[in-house]
This record gives C-alpha cells, structure tokens and sequence, in this order.
C-alpha cells in the first residue's frame, strides 16, 4: 500500500498540536456550566435520556429514601435472567434463539411459536450467492469488526428496500441481520487467516438444525466438531450479552441513528463502530491479555500475597499495559455484583474441569475475590466494585479456543438483537431526532485579512 495513506509526516504531526491546542478545554467549565461528560450527573449516574421497555438495570435500591447499592439484576423485558437461564438449562434447550424472539416481541413464544421462528431465522442464514467470494474474501482486513460493518453496509446493496423504514421491512431486515452476523464475522475471519496467516481455507455452511452459537463453532472449526458443554457455554454467553439497557453506547448509538430516519444497516454499522471501542466491547480482550501478563509474573499462582501485589502494581501503574486499571473489575452502573457475570461463573467451573484449566479458573476466583477489597484501600472507593461479564468471557472464550479476533464480533453476535429491540422501538414510537445541546465556550474574534494576520 502506498505510505502515504499510512504515514504521519512531520506537516501531520504539527498540524495535530495545533488543533490539540485549539480544541481544549478546561475540564473546570464542565462543573462550571453543570455541562453532564458522556452524559453522567456528578455521581456517575447515566443522565435520563429515554424511555425504553426492552431491559433494565438495577443496581441501587432505596433504603430509608436513600439510595443504596445492592446486588445487581438484568430483566429482559421484565423478565430477570437468570431465571431465563435457569429454564433454559432445566429444560436442556439453547436459548438464545428465544431471548431474541423475547426482546423483538416483548413476549416468551409457547412452542409452536418457537418452531416457526428458528425456520424463519433458518431460512435468512445463508448470505447473498457469490458475496463470500465478492465482497468478504476480495478485500481481507486485519480487524474483524471492521470486516463486519463493511459487510453489513454492503448488505444495503443487496436490498431492493434498503430504504424503507416501515417496521414490517426493519423487522425482516433486523432478523436477516441476525441471522447473518455469525456467517458474515467467522467467514470473516476465516480469509483473514489464509491471506494474512497463510492458513488454509474452508468454509463451512450454517446448517439449519443447529442453534447459534452451535453453528459458530461448526463454521469456525476444521473439523465442525464440539463437545454439548461447549455449545452450551457459547449459547449462555450469548444470551447474557444480547441486551443491557438502552443508555451502554452502542445501543444508545442506534436509537441516535435511527432517529434521524436513516436505513437499517447504516444505523447498524455505526453501533458496530460503537462496539469496536475498547472502552466498550474490547475489553474481554484486555482482560486476557492481563491475566496472560498475570500468569508470567506470578510464580505461585496460589499465593495470595504474590497475587495481591500484581493487583497492586496494576492499579500503580506499573504492570501490565500501566493504564491503571484491573480489567474485568468495575463497572459503570453495577456494584455490588454483575448478574450476568453471577450466572456466568457457575458455568465456567464445569467447563474448567473439562479443559483441564481448574488452576486458571482458580486464579480467576482468587483475582475477583482480591480485588474489591484492593480497589477499595488504594484508591478509597468504598461504594462496592465487583467482576463484571468481561471478567470471565474472555476466559471463556480462550477455553473454546476462540481467535481474539472474534471476542468482540460474538458479543456482536448477541448484541444485533438488543439493537434490533432498539431500533424497532425507537421507530414505533416516532420520537423527534436525538440533538442534545452543546454550550459554545470559544470567545467571539473579529476577522482579519490573511495580509494582516501574523
């Protein structure tokens, strides 16, 4: 490729600090002018932007009319989820499939219901006749979500009604979508491997009989093969990623885009682009990659106090990517517990055991058992952190042998039906187009002419 596509000269490099120095601002005036950063009040709370009857997140509880932390819960559509979880494992069945009926319709379906609409998602797996060859694998990418969202833009050309907004047309474009993500991300990825790696190819097509998270690791893997725990682990992860209120970024990205009137698969590639952030979807990712730092600086992973003192060094700055942070631990609404990472952990134990990994899981145990209280003295924060759902999905993952590549991609996997929910409210109830305000802080300054300018 041509460097100059790449490169940052020294003209690039002097033309940034000009615009760093023109475009700062004092962090003083956002107190001054009550001005909400990322739209958060003074206590961190999310600023009131919406109303939504797709999910919700508690995470306080009033108490003597004060507000109290307590131990976190996640309803979909009024429905706590792990008690969603809870059904799908007593009755032994993938529920994903379900949870994305529950959230497009605001209803659990009865059986034939159910039936009807895995033939439905069924019918919409396979892409487009010759789109694999044309459009994924002619021009391969490093990164996988930007594989994703180029793919889905180009979807829009595949649509002779691309445009129409009615919600009979976003609907079925909503459900092509998710029944395309888990194609469009592995077959994605696969040509990544062979044009950057000089991996072998194959592609493997999504069989109807099989659920979602079965047909990942069927189209990933050589051989097609997986074991039920790992499909059940997969299916699980997916469930509890699909939806998490309407105010994470990604999801109020798609109610901004979608309220401008914009067409289905724009509005989807700019929450992709939300996703992609490692502040948001990224961070399972960081979370492997500490506690692969973790395992080469600990000697005794079992010594509390060798760990303790990695924890340390992390929140010093002075291990691992030195940001300060312990990855998985935290969250901006829950603290007390993440439910999701709750429900998740039971689960990781018994696939620990099958991998033979019960010594990393019993890191992690350690690790999210430390860090609260570690957290709490160095940096005397005492409203209570906890894991939340990163903490344990990467590790997940890397037991199911999953590429990095597509940590982020899964969650998008899941979270196509969160956004779909969104997006279908959002044009159901026919709001005005989201424009909040921005206060202007640059002083007036009268013109001159370029011959009179210094």
């Amino acid at each position: 490729m041509d460097k100059k596509y790449s490169e940052i000269t020294p003209d690039i490099l002097a033309l940034s600090e000009i615009c760093k120095e023109n475009s700062s601002i004092d962090n003083a005036w956002f107190s001054k002018y009550k001005v909400f950063r990322g739209l958060r009040d003074l206590d961190g709370n999310g600023v009131l932007t919406g109303l939504t009857e797709i999910s919700e997140i508690q995470a306080f509880k009033m108490v003597d009319g004060q507000k109290m932390p307590c131990d976190g819960q996640l309803f979909y559509r009024g429905y706590n989820v792990k008690e969603l979880v809870d059904g799908f494992v007593k009755e032994e069945r993938f529920g994903f499939e379900e949870t994305v009926y529950l959230l497009l319709f605001g209803k659990l379906p009865n059986q034939t219901e159910m039936a009807d609409f895995r033939r439905l998602l069924a019918r919409y797996q396979a892409l487009p006749s010759g789109f694999v060859s044309d459009i994924i694998m002619k021009a391969p990418s490093q990164d996988m979500m930007n594989t994703l969202a180029r793919s889905v833009l180009t979807m829009y050309a595949y649509d002779d009604k691309a445009n129409d907004i009615s919600i009979p047309n976003v609907l079925r474009q909503c459900i092509l979508l998710i029944a395309t993500f888990p194609a469009l991300s592995v077959y994605g990825y696969q040509t990544y491997r062979h044009f950057y790696k000089g991996d072998s190819l194959y592609i493997h097509q999504p069989l109807p009989e099989l659920s979602t998270a079965q047909n990942i690791l069927h189209m990933l893997r050589p051989d097609s093969s997986y074991t039920a725990l790992e499909a059940r682990i997969l299916d699980l992860a997916l469930v509890l990623h699909a939806e998490h209120g309407g105010g994470n970024n990604s999801t109020f990205t798609t109610h901004v885009i979608s309220s401008s009137g914009t067409d289905t698969y724009s509005a989807i590639a700019a929450s992709l682009g939300s996703l992609k952030g490692p502040k948001h979807g990224g961070a399972n990712i960081k979370v492997v990659q500490m506690f692969e730092d973790m395992k080469e600086k600990v000697k005794d992973w079992e010594d509390e106090e060798e760990v303790s003192n990695y924890l340390r060094a992390l929140l010093h700055k002075e291990a691992f990517d030195k940001s300060g942070l312990i990855y998985g631990i935290g969250h901006a609404v829950y603290s007390l517990s993440d439910p999701r990472a709750n429900v998740f952990k039971q689960f990781v134990r018994s696939l620990s055991e099958e991998k033979g990994r019960m010594k990393e899981f019993r890191l992690y145990s350690m690790v999210e058992r430390l860090a609260s209280d570690i957290i709490a003295k160095e940096r005397r924060i005492y409203k209570g952190v906890s894991a939340n759902i990163d903490f344990y999905s990467g590790f997940v993952y890397s037991m199911l042998d999953l590429p990095k590549e597509l940590y982020t991609p899964i969650f998008a996997i899941a979270r196509i039906a969160g956004w779909s929910a969104h997006r279908l409210e959002e044009l159901i109830n026919a709001g005005k187009i989201i424009r909040p305000a921005y206060m202007n802080v640059c002083p007036r300054r009268e013109y001159k002419l370029m011959t009179e300018r210094d």
